[in-house]
């Protein structure tokens, strides 16, 4: 969150505080004020401009590892959504100019341009250490006036702040309004093949345009959609995209799936989208100590044996057992498996129910910047998707997402 904000001199004076009581004092980077946010750390070494866009990062203070920021600029086409997301942004040394055919401005104007306060000049070595002993947890950037105030009443304000736990974002970041995009639009010759419903729940520019190279046509809607929205879509498939918050708080999401997995309409989730769909099968989902951000999460593919190197920002995760296949807690979706699971700490990385055309990951497949090596997971959806497709000319009587009357009510889920 932040407050009033300036145009940063060069030299002004700027402090993080942590909750713990921690500071680091350093020089404004970008706007002048207050920023307020919960504190986490990004270990790409490339992609910042992708990192800043991306609305899962919403009311979150970034730390960059990487020591030098800002050396490409930032142009139109890198953005992931139409504005900066995170709400402070911590490096160590921020370019004096950027260097790079492509860069149409510096970050730091692009940062004051939005209203985004930053600080520079800081050991982000350290706070990352910091951050991984002792947890993510609630901070504050402060420039210019705002940092001359004694270090008591900027921790009191720091710690006064809500808590990432409980918090329901996603609404706060998804479109108003519907819209649509195309294969054509995206060098895709010939119609659609397949239209996909995508919830938006924090979605990154790249989701979409991976779906139309492919020839998927993706009808977006706000993150408050009904199945009847779904329905009214034409969908083939549903999506559900990453996004910021607690999935503990995304219950309207929840009986949304679960409508959708009662129809069996083929569905794929991302991050927020696979923590939504381990709740709708009916496990829980816990806070991670400092969560996984970056660009090079290894993942272990339990069904291939394939590592691939992920791009992931989470802080969250669902907690389902890694011996499976195992019934789901939601009895009537049949077995599911934890398909995919981290290196680094063995979190669940992915789910995939065997009785129903169903699956998500935990990481970004349409990482920008990133690996692609988890691209194929749109072509996996796109075989559930030929599959009913091929279910239905064959005279199955399944039901689908162009019969809304064969999934249950609201009030008949409850019952």
């Amino acid at each position: 969150m932040t407050t009033h904000a300036e145009v940063t001199r060069a030299g002004t004076a700027a402090v993080l505080v942590l909750e713990d009581g921690r500071t680091f004092r350093g020089s404004g980077y970008g706007a002048q004020g207050t920023a307020l946010g919960e504190a986490v750390f990004a270990t790409g070494m490339t992609g910042y401009q992708e990192t800043i866009t991306d609305p899962s990062y919403a009311r979150q203070l970034v730390v960059q590892t990487a020591p030098h920021i800002g050396n490409t600029g930032v142009n139109r086409d890198d953005a992931e959504s139409r504005r900066i997301w995170v709400s402070g942004y911590i490096v160590r040394d921020a370019a004096r100019r950027p260097s790079n055919w492509r860069s149409e401005k510096s970050l730091d104007e692009e940062l004051v341009e939005q209203g985004v306060v930053g600080i520079q000049g800081v050991d982000t070595r350290a706070i990352t250490r910091h951050l991984r002993e002792r947890g993510a947890m609630k901070a504050g950037i402060f420039s210019g006036p705002d940092a001359a105030r004694s270090d008591a009443e900027l921790l009191a304000e720091v710690t006064a702040q809500r808590s990432m736990e409980g918090s329901r974002l996603a609404e706060e970041v998804s479109i108003d309004s519907s819209y649509v995009v195309e294969p054509s639009d995206h060098g895709w010759e010939g119609g659609p093949r397949f239209t996909v419903a995508a919830l938006d729940l924090g979605i990154k520019a790249m989701t979409p345009k991976h779906f139309a190279q492919r020839g998927v046509r993706t009808v977006v809607l706000p993150a408050d959609a009904s199945y009847e929205d779904v329905v009214a879509a034409g969908a083939d498939g549903v999506f559900m995209s990453n996004g910021p918050g607690d999935p503990s708080t995304a219950d309207a999401q929840v009986a949304l799936l679960r409508r959708v997995l009662d129809g069996r309409v083929p569905f794929f989730g991302i991050c927020f989208g696979n923590q939504i769909l381990g709740r709708a099968l009916g496990f829980g989902t816990y806070k991670l100590r400092y969560g996984h951000r970056g660009i090079n999460q290894p993942v272990l593919d339990r069904r291939t044996g394939k590592v691939e190197i992920t791009s992931q920002n989470h802080g969250f995760a669902v907690d389902a057992p890694l011996d499976g296949p195992v019934t789901a807690p939601e009895e009537r979706f049949g077995r599911v498996e934890v398909s995919h699971v981290s290196l680094n700490d063995d979190v669940v990385e992915g789910l995939a129910c065997l009785d129903l055309p169903a699956f998500s990951v935990q990481y970004h497949p349409e990482a920008a910047a990133g690996p692609h090596d988890s691209a194929y997971l749109f072509d996996r959806f796109i075989d559930l998707m030929t599959d009913a497709a091929n279910a239905d000319r064959d005279g199955s009587d399944e039901p689908d997402a162009s019969d809304v009357s064969k999934a249950p009510t609201p009030a008949q889920e409850e019952n």
